[in-house]
């Protein structure tokens, strides 16, 4: 016993103390990284100069030759016993990098050459190498000394030998050192000012009906109103116009139009912040010729979202029903003058998706679900309910929609592919005696759709639309349900959703795949809204149109138009698309898949003109040089493919691969002479690769500071460091993009927001405009040919925003000047 006791106490102290020793251990390799990026740093420098070295001692000798020819021996045998340092001592100059110096032509048109410096550096890589082995078993004093020189070098304008000024910003613990441009004196004396330009809302590509129930409706204006993301959409359907309310912070989950349809009810889901902390729904009654909201109703009282909604009738519109997503799915029956709460109870465990009141008696409430129909009394402040008797008939697994019949009855539509007509039955005395209840029992079973009955709707005259799912019919019944006609609508726009009457002969028509019909029986039936209905992530706009593309997980690649708001053309792919890139002569785009294969549309045509296969694992990136003749395909295997192009983008020819990368590709950029690459990693690492030279990795990132890149999309670059917030922990910037104006950067984030920046922003907390409207994590952004709009993309809310890009003070979008100047300079 006091054996096993003391095992325990053992087992009990060691587990004490291993969080301390983990937390030591982790420190330690932390520094150990850090002192390993400085001595990097330092080898790269001594590299340097070997060159100065290299390319200034034979127009030395040459000189001193030219004065003295007998000097020739001591020269050589200077040289060989202290190389190094001679170099040293002449290498204050940048210009003797240039090709243009005299001592570079030197030692190109010299025929002899002084002893090759290999031996030296050879000597001194491995000196590096035992002082990076020294480093891993220092001393605790060593350890500290070497903390501060590292703490120095990387802090904001401090100074490291002859390279200049270097910044590192940090990631998950990981150091990330940018360098500071040669024009940039004083990187502390930078002052960030918000962009001048801003974004307004233009345009909302889309429609959620893959999993949302009665929410499309027409108004008393002429627009039809429905939401996508946190966007309620007011769309005129004869004018093409587009108006939003945008109140909503989280996904819009239902809506429904007060009796004077001008007032609408929209209710959202919880969602959470940046943080994780759930954020409470609610519901809220607007004015839809003002965009004002009128009340605010159920913020603390909904969980996890609002489900249904619902106004009386009967009264006017004087109530609001409505249901949330609890576990319980609470009811709820508010005052909608007074936004205040008149009842609540508990509706059922099982999914509620729909809720109406009796037009005609608005103490009546009737709600529908999975295996359920219920008809609510309300009455004296209390709900009480009757469940519906399937009595002989057979129970249907779910009750999608109901209707009410101008005679008063209950029409229901089930996933059996049945009409069921609902109506009050006596109590059965001979059974349950005096005092029995009323029951609601079916009157009429009526066989309507191979599939289920998605929705109902009602016409002015007594006659009934119904919208099958599995079939795709639409079937117009008489007021006693004989079948008058039917039309099927296409496959790509998938099962009838909800249908909504125009005038008594035209209806518009909600499909599961994001589509928005209108038509009649007679003539058919045409798409007014289009939209993907999976999550989005390539996106690429025209190089000389008002064009862009999309494509994601749907397998779809769709051709938009920004001018006139609509769908050019789309088609459908093998694989999910991932990744796309115009070609600069704008015939042609890219699209990069998800197995490593990638495709080359022609634009016009929309045939595949070239198929290739990079790797078996997906692409994230295509870019085409500036000039169109190289494209660069960045991969999840770690590497970067890059092709010469010919014939106007019709033929490819592998070029090189650029290999160095230790994680997936995620970004990157060309430079504006074509000839090297900016790339990002997973591991949130920033190469350069001189793609001119073989598809070589530039070991000295410290050269490439002052180069000036044909497109901004790198996530981590000096001249976008401003972007990331305090803490962030790598992934919460999905995109980025530069304007073509190079004044602004338009961020894509995590937490549904697209962020405008001005450009560049190389400083912590630099400030900006964000914008809402996206539910989920924003994948993409891009810039339209002329900046004039911006493009951003959601994922799981397959919602696209056109965005205008309003400049602010300047009547002529002229030009103005930024407070932070980073014109860059040549080379040295």
């Amino acid at each position: 016993m006091d054996g096993s006791t003391n095992s325990l106490d053992d087992v009990s102290g060691s587990s004490a103390e291993y969080p301390d020793r983990v937390s030591m251990m982790e420190g330690r390799l932390q520094a150990q990284e850090d002192e390993i990026m400085l001595l990097k740093s330092s080898l790269a420098d001594a590299l340097r100069r070997l060159r100065l070295h290299d390319q200034l001692i034979p127009l030395l000798k040459q000189q001193i030759i030219a004065v003295n020819p007998a000097a020739s021996r001591v020269l050589n045998q200077v040289y060989c016993s202290d190389g190094f340092s001679s170099s040293r001592k002449l290498s204050s100059s940048s210009a003797l990098d240039s090709p243009r110096h005299p001592a570079t032509r030197a030692r190109r048109n010299s025929e002899k050459l002084v002893k090759d410096p290999q031996e030296k550096t050879k000597k001194l890589l491995d000196k590096k190498a035992a002082s990076s082995a020294n480093l891993l078993n220092r001393s605790p004093s060593q350890e500290s000394r070497t903390k501060d020189l590292i703490a120095g070098a990387g802090s904001p304008g401090s100074r490291r030998g002859t390279q200049g000024q270097s910044i590192k910003m940090f990631i998950r613990g990981r150091p990330i050192t940018m360098y500071v441009p040669s024009n940039i004196q004083n990187y502390e004396d930078l002052r960030m000012e918000p962009p001048v330009e801003k974004l307004e809302l233009d345009w909302v590509y889309g429609y959620r009906g893959r999993d949302c129930r009665a929410n499309l409706y027409l108004l008393s204006s002429g627009e039809a109103v429905y939401f996508i993301a946190c966007v309620v959409v007011l769309y005129h359907i004869n004018n093409r116009t587009q108006r939003h309310y945008r109140k909503h912070t989280d996904c819009v989950r239902c809506l429904t139009i007060h009796p004077d349809k001008v007032r609408v009810a929209s209710g959202q889901t919880a969602g959470v912040d940046k943080d994780g902390k759930p954020l409470q729904p609610y519901v809220h009654i607007w004015d839809s010729s003002t965009l004002i909201t009128l009340q605010q109703i159920g913020l603390g009282t909904f969980e996890r979202g609002v489900g249904s909604v619902a106004f009386s009738f009967a009264d006017a519109g004087a109530f609001l029903c409505v249901i949330d997503d609890s576990n319980e799915h609470m009811l709820s029956v508010w005052d909608c003058a007074k936004g205040t709460k008149h009842t609540e109870v508990k509706s059922t465990n099982e999914a509620v998706f729909a809720v109406e009141f009796n037009p005609s008696d608005s103490t009546n409430i009737i709600t529908c679900g999975k295996s359920h129909i219920y008809f609510w009394t309300l009455s004296a402040g209390s709900l009480t309910k009757k469940q519906g008797i399937f009595g002989k008939y057979k129970k249907p697994k779910f009750i999608q929609c109901f209707v009410f019949s101008l005679t008063g009855d209950v029409l229901t539509g089930d996933s059996e592919g049945n009409i069921l007509t609902w109506g009050k039955s006596p109590g059965d005395i001979k059974t349950l005696g005096k005092g029995a209840k009323e029951t609601f029992q079916i009157m009429r079973q009526t066989r309507a759709h191979d599939g289920s009955v998605f929705t109902l709707c009602m016409l002015q005259g007594g006659a009934l639309l119904s919208g099958g799912g599995k079939d795709r019919k639409i079937i117009r019944w008489s007021a006693d349900l004989a079948p008058e006609r039917e039309c099927e609508i296409p496959e790509k726009f998938g099962a009838v959703r909800c249908i909504t009457d125009v005038n008594g002969e035209e209806v518009l028509v909600g499909t599961t795949r994001n589509a928005i019909l209108r038509g009649t029986f007679s003539d058919g039936f045409v798409a007014i809204v289009q939209g993907h209905v999976d999550e989005m992530w390539g996106l690429a706009t025209h190089p000389s149109q008002d064009v862009f593309l999309t494509c994601g997980h749907d397998r779809q690649v769709c051709v938009w138009n920004t001018a006139e708001h609509k769908l050019d053309w789309c088609t459908t792919l093998e694989e999910y698309g991932l990744c796309a890139d115009f070609c600069p002569n704008g015939a042609v785009v890219s699209v990069g898949l998800s197995t490593g294969r990638w495709l080359v549309l022609d634009l016009q045509t929309k045939d595949v003109i070239s198929d290739y296969t990079d790797g078996n694992e997906q692409l994230s990136v295509m870019r085409y040089s500036p000039d169109g003749s190289f494209l660069a395909v960045g991969s999840h295997d770690n590497f970067i493919y890059v092709y010469n192009v010919t014939e106007c983008g019709r033929r490819y020819s592998r070029y090189g691969k650029c290999n160095g990368h230790s994680s997936f590709i995620t970004h990157l950029d060309w430079s504006k002479d074509g000839k090297y690459i900016m790339s990002n990693s997973g591991d949130y690492e920033i190469l350069y690769w001189d793609v001119a030279g073989g598809c070589k990795l530039l070991r000295n990132r410290y050269e490439s500071k002052d180069r000036e890149w044909a497109s901004y999309t790198c996530v981590l670059g000096f001249h976008v460091m401003g972007v990331w917030l305090e803490g962030s922990d790598g992934t919460d910037i999905n995109a980025l993009c530069r304007s073509h104006s190079e004044r602004v950067v338009a961020v894509a984030d995590d937490f549904c927001k697209v962020h405008l920046f001005q450009y560049p922003c190389p400083k912590p907390k630099a400030p900006n405009h964000s914008y809402e409207g996206h539910g989920s994590h924003v994948t993409n952004v891009r810039f339209t040919h002329c900046d004039s709009h911006l493009l951003s993309m959601g994922g799981k809310d397959t919602c696209i925003l056109q965005w205008e890009v309003k400049r602010a003070g300047t009547s002529d979008g002229g030009d103005r000047t930024h407070s932070a100047s980073f014109t860059s300079s040549p080379e040295p």
